[in-house]
């Protein structure tokens, strides 16, 4: 329940924001899939500007699976990279 509180929470900020802004509310398709996109996109660069402050390699395995699967929703299967650079594709 408490998620759901949070979301609606969001949704008011938003509204207010877009009330500000004065932008018409529901935005067309097109427009809030990009939008939650960037939401989702911007999430992640809270852990890439981390791991960079750190010093520590930010890789394309790394990205794939910390960043891309929570974005996607789809979680990187184990050994999937591995499985690729040895042209195994029977995962």
């Amino acid at each position: 329940m408490k998620i759901y509180i949070v979301s609606l929470a969001a949704g008011i900020l938003v509204g207010l924001i877009y009330a500000l802004l004065q932008v018409r509310s529901p935005a067309p398709p097109a427009i809030a899939l990009v939008g939650l996109l960037g939401m989702l996109i911007g999430e992640q660069a809270g852990p890439v500007i981390k791991k960079a402050l750190a010093r520590e390699p930010i890789t394309a395995s790394w990205l794939r699976t910390e960043c891309v699967a929570k974005i996607t929703g789809v979680e990187a299967r184990p050994g999937a990279a591995q499985n690729r650079a040895s042209g195994d594709n029977s995962a």
